[in-house]
């Protein structure tokens, strides 16, 4: 087991004008005072993943980091009830690298937040065995959610989502780790 654990972050959006960054990096900020994980940011719009899943590309790259990661946390819009079609190619070029591992949402949109989108990908996770934390970031109206600086307006509940989230992920990435280590996972 390792101590720190490696965290994979996924910023999911690769659109132009996508406010992603901007919501990862007000995570980033606030994560190290819950966590002294080894952060990896994988920001999707600066991979090349083909979405055929023929490989090629930033393919084994990718799958590399995943298997390198002890946890997991994913930054996904909602776009139109659910998320991001690249998402699902991130999602899908891995396969047994997920496994056994933990996951957490920090999510955006309108104003649901991005909590259809999340739900949508516990089951995309779940059939990969993957453990997603009950408690999730939602940032409701994202475009009106953040001031010039980068900071959250109204940072209470998001900040306080954001410590439970991570309390969980570093209980659950620690546990499996060390399961992982003691008996591989071949389920």
């Amino acid at each position: 087991m390792r101590d720190p654990y490696s965290l994979a972050v996924i910023t999911a959006s690769v659109r132009a004008d996508r406010i992603g960054p901007r919501v990862t990096r007000w995570f980033l900020r606030h994560l190290d005072r819950h966590t002294d994980a080894a952060v990896d940011h994988l920001d999707l719009a600066e991979l090349d993943l083909p979405e055929d899943l023929a490989g090629g590309g930033d393919s084994e790259r990718f799958t590399k980091r995943v298997e390198r990661a002890d946890a997991f946390v994913v930054v996904t819009p909602e776009y139109n009830h659910g998320y991001p079609g690249p998402l699902k190619t991130a999602i899908d070029t891995p396969y047994e690298q997920w496994r056994a591992k933990p996951l957490g949402f920090v999510s955006y949109g309108g104003a649901s937040g991005g909590l259809r989108a999340v739900e949508q990908l516990r089951n995309v996770f779940a059939e990969l065995h993957v453990t997603t934390m009950r408690t999730g970031v939602l940032i409701p109206n994202v475009h009106d959610a953040f001031d010039d600086d980068g900071e959250l307006r109204d940072p209470g509940p998001a900040e306080a989502a954001l410590a439970e989230m991570v309390r969980q992920l570093n209980w659950w990435a620690l546990t499996l780790a060390g399961a992982r280590a003691d008996r591989p996972y071949d389920c």
